[in-house]
């Protein structure tokens, strides 16, 4: 951290001790069949050489058991493309963990499926590029993914295992959140999440090309209302609204070191998913420290952990212990400084600022192409 860093921010108090973490999202890689322009991962992806192989996964899994872990997220890239998955699923269902695969559903054929299934595989998240052929290919890059798609969430519900659909909505899909829900009702999904682009990394890259307009987004929340009404009992939909047209930020991840924290293909534990776009940051890795000497005394978790590092206005703002600030990676890349107020909120003097610009984005008809991901082994 450097030294202006440093003489900027306020005295520090002392912070009461963190409460055990619940989540755990383990990105085990970042290989991925998918392209898709809105993909969260950094833009300097992880190459299969420096993942961390299977002993050492297997020893995070029990130390985050130990820790008071509860829910394992295993995610990437794509986490099935690991060989050794049915190995690390079962090893952290063995210690206790319940486990939530995250997956494209593409590759994962029916004895991958059997044999994850029966490793303890809780649940299965699927995302959904789109609620057709068309759209899923223009947003993840990929021929007859959507086909694929469907057969896997057909074949992970009569497997009794609970399954729920991840709809990452933008310019691109959001005219298709109604099909979206009905798709996720015709595959005997549990859950649906229609969670609006979050622009980091990749996202960010691409936001002119991604960034709905206000009408679209204010549509949008009404038809998930009104599908959440009529189908009570049957599917339960979650949904997260696009931050720029927000007059209060969200709680990022739960408050930064609060409940849930990351495990990067390479080892590096992260506060949240997006953290290492915060590069003064030092990232300790599970090589090195546990995850409990991480959790508790690990700087980049220290450093915004609380309410003790704030700035004004969050300093004295009577909403300080209910968002945190708001997100400290999108403080960062909208303002140049993740200290400073999550410029979405109606006290930052950049709040009006942020809103324009998502209207000036959203209403070019032609915005270009955008940039598809790509993945380089090494």
């Amino acid at each position: 951290m450097s030294e202006t860093i440093l003489l900027d921010r306020p005295s520090a108090a002392v912070e009461p001790r963190p409460q055990p973490p619940l989540g755990l999202l383990a990105e085990v890689t970042h290989r991925c069949p998918l392209r898709c322009t809105y993909c969260s991962n950094p833009l300097q992806l992880d190459p299969k050489s420096s993942e961390l192989d299977t002993e050492t996964w297997k020893r995070v899994f029990s130390e985050a058991a130990e820790l008071g872990v509860i829910h394992l997220h295993m995610s990437g890239g794509e986490p099935t493309a690991r060989r050794d998955i049915v190995e690390l699923m079962r090893h952290a269902a063995e210690v206790g963990l319940y486990t939530n695969l995250i997956t494209s559903g593409i590759g994962v054929d029916e004895a991958k499926l059997d044999a994850l299934v029966e490793a303890g595989c809780d649940h299965i998240q699927l995302s959904m590029q789109g609620a057709d052929e068309g759209i899923t290919q223009r947003v993840g890059g990929y021929k007859g993914g959507f086909e694929r798609k469907q057969a896997f969430a057909r074949a992970v519900v009569a497997r009794g295992v609970p399954l729920t659909l991840n709809a990452v909505i933008h310019r691109m899909n959001i005219h298709q959140v109604p099909e979206m829900i009905e798709k996720a009702v015709e595959f005997g999904a549990k859950r649906l999440e229609i969670a609006h682009t979050q622009y980091y990394g990749w996202a960010l890259k691409n936001r002119a090309q991604l960034m709905p307009a206000r009408e679209d987004v204010d549509r949008t929340i009404e038809e998930v209302e009104t599908a959440r009404e009529r189908l009570k009992g049957t599917l339960v939909i979650d949904a997260v609204f696009p931050d720029y047209y927000a007059r209060y930020p969200k709680l990022c991840n739960g408050g930064w070191g609060t409940r849930t924290f990351s495990v990067t293909p390479s080892g590096k534990v992260l506060p949240c998913h997006a953290a290492e776009t915060i590069t003064h940051l030092g990232f300790w890795n599970v090589r090195d420290h546990s995850l409990a000497e991480t959790w508790y005394d690990g700087p980049a978790f220290e450093a915004y952990r609380g309410t003790s590092w704030m700035k004004e206005p969050c300093r004295s703002c009577e909403r300080k212990h209910v968002d945190f600030g708001g997100c400290r990676c999108q403080a960062l890349a909208l303002t140049g400084d993740a200290a400073n107020t999550d410029p979405v909120c109606i006290k930052s003097p950049l709040h009006e600022s942020i809103g324009a610009m998502a209207t000036t984005e959203s209403a070019v008809a032609e915005p270009g192409a955008a940039t598809y991901r790509g993945f380089r082994a090494g």
